[in-house]
């Protein structure tokens, strides 16, 4: 079958002040641009603080970074990521993210993350798991907090 252009499916669109920024009262604002729970699939776009350090994780799939302004690292690697760098993380990798204190700016990074974050105790252990589903759900509450109408964040349900 093949399809025409008439039937083919439609681009969804939304523009950067229709998905509002929250913030977690630790120096990190962020917005949920996709949650596809059924494909495992979040993107977030986060702001970090200068001295933002986020706990020790593991990813049970691949992550996809773009930075688009100020500088991190991992405390376990030896490289800078810098305003156009461009990061892949394999499944299973493990790291500590951090924000240098010296960074005069927000550190503004794009990530498309499958699976889950397995977020880790000093003594290796799983405290808490973040998925597709947690990070709409926090998202969803904290703009509810704010006033703000449920945020068009394009999920499993999201059609032209």
């Amino acid at each position: 079958m093949s399809t025409t252009i008439e039937h083919a499916p439609s681009a969804v669109h939304r523009g950067d002040d229709e998905l509002p920024w929250v913030d977690d009262g630790r120096g990190t604002e962020t917005k949920v641009l996709v949650a596809k729970v059924r494909e495992g699939l979040w993107i977030v776009r986060t702001r970090f603080a200068p001295g933002v350090r986020v706990q020790t994780h593991k990813h049970t799939g691949p992550v996809y970074a773009y930075t688009s302004s100020g500088a991190w690292h991992y405390l376990e690697s030896e490289y800078v990521n810098r305003a156009g760098s461009v990061l892949y993380e394999p499944a299973g990798s493990t790291h500590t993210l951090v924000v240098p204190e010296s960074n005069t700016e927000p550190t503004d990074v794009w990530f498309q993350i499958y699976g889950a974050n397995l977020n880790l105790a000093p003594d290796g252990t799983v405290q808490s798991v973040t998925d597709a589903a947690s990070v709409l759900g926090v998202y969803r509450h904290r703009c509810a907090k704010l006033g703000l109408a449920d945020p068009p964040v394009l999920t499993d349900d999201t059609t032209a």
